[in-house]
């Protein structure tokens, strides 16, 4: 056909091309005329290769497991609850292991107990009696274990020391309040200072292990003795887990919640009945869990180690820029925290305005008030 020819062809569209067929473009959806770059589907596809990738480079780069046998464990507050179930598990794991507290008749019955778990006859036990709530106690301590390991500081530290004594800041002095730093920050911060400075004088890449407490993620009634110097302990291990980074030194911190320990049955005795009332549902763990929990997130390299579902929950929903044990794990316990924490919370604050009535009478008793 010559280029005339066609020039004199009649110009058919089929019915679908015809102008007077198509559609306005304002009928179509915005998303289909003018397709974003990025739409929901894809964006959720992206972020979930995104925490594949992470979860498998966790799974292939991850360090190994620290194993306890043949290292040193120095424990603090070795002579009872978790101090002592800790050192427990570490002997049965092969570890050579030196107790610390201040009662030699408990430290004595302790030793007893950890010979029966004794795996070889080279294995290390001892027990010393020293108050670690201050720099020189501490170092004393650590330099009398040290003396059988040919001088050599300790491996890993425990540092399980500490106790509570629940009341309401109307009834605390400044000497109470010194009191309650001195058991819950400074028995761990002292025997911390002193061992970073034997690790880093001999050139020993250990790990040092702070046991604080789930109400270092928030507090309640009765607490004003105790939860400062848990928060206090994790402000301490937050900045060593960054700067002892100099020295190879790992850090660990647990947030236990209730233990049930002989300890714990004696802050019920003088805990406010508010405190008691809020506790009343909680559940607790023995000393056995929690230091089993506390010894497989340290072997793990877990920064923050916690012993139950809600202690997941808090932690997640406090851990800011601080390592994360499961960055998958977390956004789970994230969802759940951010429903349920506030409703808990709620719970939590109307139960102690309820108890106002209560409480004036108490105060009349004290004569803090008319």
């Amino acid at each position: 056909m010559n280029s005339s020819a066609a020039r004199n062809l009649p110009l058919e569209l089929p019915e679908y091309e015809k102008p007077n067929n198509a559609l306005p473009l304002a009928s179509f959806p915005v998303s289909m005329a003018f397709p974003p770059p990025w739409t929901s589907s894809s964006l959720a596809l992206v972020a979930l290769a995104l925490l594949t990738a992470l979860v498998i480079r966790a799974m292939l780069f991850s360090s190994k497991k620290w194993d306890p046998r043949g290292q040193h464990c120095f424990i603090t507050g070795g002579s009872s609850g978790t101090g002592l179930a800790l050192a427990v598990l570490l002997v049965q794991r092969g570890a050579h292991v030196s107790i610390v507290a201040r009662n030699g008749e408990r430290l004595a019955k302790a030793l007893e107990m950890l010979e029966q778990h004794r795996q070889t006859s080279n294995q290390i036990l001892k027990a010393y009696s020293f108050a670690v709530d201050s720099e020189s106690g501490s170092a004393a301590a650590l330099n009398a274990a040290s003396k059988l390991h040919e001088g050599r500081c300790p491996d890993a530290l425990f540092l399980c020391a500490g106790a509570s004594a629940p009341a309401f800041f109307v009834d605390q002095t400044e000497e109470a309040l010194k009191a309650g730093m001195q058991m819950t920050y400074w028995a761990q911060a002292f025997t911390a200072l002193a061992g970073t400075k034997e690790m880093v004088k001999q050139g020993v890449k250990g790990r040092i292990v702070f046991v604080s407490s789930v109400l270092a993620f928030f507090s309640i009634v009765g607490y004003s003795p105790y939860s400062p110097g848990k928060f206090a302990l994790r402000g301490l291990a937050e900045t060593l887990h960054s700067e002892l980074k100099l020295y190879g030194i790992s850090i660990h911190i647990a947030f236990p919640a209730t233990i049930y320990t002989p300890g714990y049955e004696e802050e019920n005795k003088t805990k406010p009945k508010i405190t008691l009332k809020i506790e009343e549902s909680d559940g607790g763990d023995s000393p056995e869990a929690v230091a089993t929990a506390i010894l497989k997130g340290v072997q793990r390299g877990n920064f923050h180690i916690t012993t139950g579902f809600l202690g997941e929950l808090f932690r997640s929903s406090a851990a800011g820029a601080s390592p994360r044990p499961s960055y998958l794990l977390d956004i789970v316990y994230g969802l759940i925290s951010f429903i349920g924490l506030p409703i808990w919370r709620h719970s939590v604050d109307s139960t102690v305005k309820a108890h106002q009535k209560e409480h004036r009478e108490y105060l009349r008793a004290q004569g803090l008030v008319a």
